[in-house]
């Protein structure tokens, strides 16, 4: 278990490594996309600049005038002599003219100035013989000096003139340089970004899960002999709400516990009073039939209780599962009446049905009739033979009620709080003896519970008791 725990990465390391990821994945996007968005920008700059280039030439071409003649330029050398006196490049950019000679590398005319490159194109007589033979009008070459992107115009030679060329050449390795510096001072910055993070992250993880660590801490402190413990609530947010619905489950729980332990009380209470007389009656039986014979019959009758006490005692822990009642339509009017001619053969009394209702409702008609036999069977111990016991049931704005009245002593109002409780009876019981356990208005009250209803207590008019069963009606 221990070992367990300590490989358990907490929820606030988590929750930090998260926030990390995800921040170092977006910084690492914003700065390649950053990159690349430079890098296309120079890509297109550098091509609308060689574009520009090539088309001015070209219509110095066509328009041109030579100044030492006034008319057209007559060959090559000299028109591309006068335009490249007259151009300002850029300080990456090259302008050159290329003409053809007996070597194979072709001549170079040239603005008089350098640029700040390793390597410049003019320098580089291999290169430039690979441009001035290529067909293409425009490319990149790629040499170990840099990367070098490269226009041309070539001019149809006039006469015997050699064949010529203008060519535009732009060196990206400073803008390049520019684009990655860029780059790395933006994952400077994101590392920086993630470093400050994971400061405040793991501050403002431990300020935030700090309700969750004292629930943890109290769950771990709670016994079934403490619950007492309760978190305290703060704020609004939702670790509050979790704060308030654990308090609330241990409310719950402890009051749980405590019925518990009072049923455990009380039914222990409840079976020793059986078991100490059967244990009595069985030490002291001697050998005489007739007082073996009483003892069997005094043992059979506590054994009897027992495991009526047993049965209400499962039938009230099965109240908890939710198929304890299984509603069906059911006319009330039958219903009623099935329950008044069984509980004719409860005592000797006088049985009187009164009117019932003319309505369907929907309801478990066995829970009923137990819970309805119960009350008569209540009735029947706290009454005299001869003493009126009223059955029926009537719908009223939207429910249904089932009563069972008597004309008995009635129950005191220090009881009306307490007789539906387990093991618990009132004091104005009547009858020789009180065989009951106490749980018979518990399993009533469980009834109509189940079919989300209640059982209520109302006085009897000329005195007694009137237990009602209150269940709603289903629209129909």
């Amino acid at each position: 278990m221990k070992r367990t725990e300590s490989r358990r990465i907490s929820a606030r390391v988590r929750i930090l490594l998260w926030l990390l990821a995800v921040m170092a994945v977006a910084l690492g996007a914003v700065a390649t996309t950053t990159r690349s968005i430079l890098l296309r920008d120079l890509d297109h700059r550098i091509g609308r600049l060689l574009t520009q280039e090539t088309r001015e030439f070209a219509n110095f071409v066509d328009q041109g005038v030579d100044p030492a003649t006034g008319g057209r330029f007559g060959e090559p050398r000299r028109l591309l002599e006068v335009f490249l006196q007259r151009q300002y490049s850029d300080p990456d950019e090259e302008l050159l003219g290329l003409t053809r000679s007996p070597n194979p590398v072709p001549d170079v005319l040239r603005q008089p100035r350098d640029i700040p490159v390793g390597t410049p194109l003019h320098r580089d007589r291999a290169s430039l013989a690979e441009i001035f033979a290529s067909d293409a009008s425009s490319g990149t070459l790629r040499r170990p000096q840099g990367e070098v992107r490269w226009a041309k115009v070539e001019i149809a030679p006039a006469g015997s003139a050699p064949p010529a060329a203008f060519v535009v050449a732009f060196h990206a390795e400073n803008e390049r340089a520019i684009a990655e510096e860029a780059f790395r001072t933006l994952l400077a910055i994101s590392g920086v970004a993630l470093l400050m993070t994971t400061g405040i992250g793991w501050a403002v993880a431990g300020r935030i899960l700090a309700p969750v660590r004292v629930v943890r801490t109290t769950a771990a402190q709670l016994t079934e002999q403490d619950l007492t413990r309760r978190i305290p609530v703060q704020g609004r947010d939702d670790i509050a709400a979790l704060a308030e619905t654990f308090n609330a489950m241990l409310d719950r729980l402890e009051r749980a516990f405590a019925a518990q332990r009072e049923f455990v009380d009380d039914a222990g209470h409840e079976l020793r009073t059986p078991i100490t007389i059967v244990r009595g009656h069985l030490e002291l039986m001697g050998d005489d039939p007739a007082e073996r014979e009483e003892t069997v019959r005094l043992v059979t009758d506590e054994l009897d209780r027992m495991s009526r006490i047993v049965e209400d005692l499962l039938l009230l822990a099965k109240a908890e599962r939710p198929d304890f009642v299984t509603p069906e339509p059911v006319q009330l009017a039958e219903l009623t009446a099935d329950v008044y001619v069984k509980a004719r053969t409860l005592g000797d009394r006088a049985w009187v049905l009164d009117a019932v209702a003319d309505r369907e409702a929907h309801l478990d008609p066995q829970r009923i009739t137990q819970a309805m036999v119960q009350l008569a069977q209540n009735a029947v111990q706290h009454t005299v033979p001869g003493q009126r016991v009223h059955i029926g049931s009537r719908a009223c704005e939207g429910r249904a009620e089932l009563y069972v009245a008597d004309s008995g002593p009635g129950v005191q109002e220090q009881d009306t709080e307490v007789i539906f409780e387990r093991f618990r009876r009132g004091t104005a019981r009547r009858g020789a003896r009180g065989t009951g356990a106490g749980l018979g208005l518990s399993i009533v009250k469980a009834i109509a519970e189940g079919h989300r209803g209640r059982v209520e207590l109302r006085p009897t008019e000329g005195g007694g008791a009137t237990f009602v069963l209150v269940i709603g009606l289903e629209d129909q």
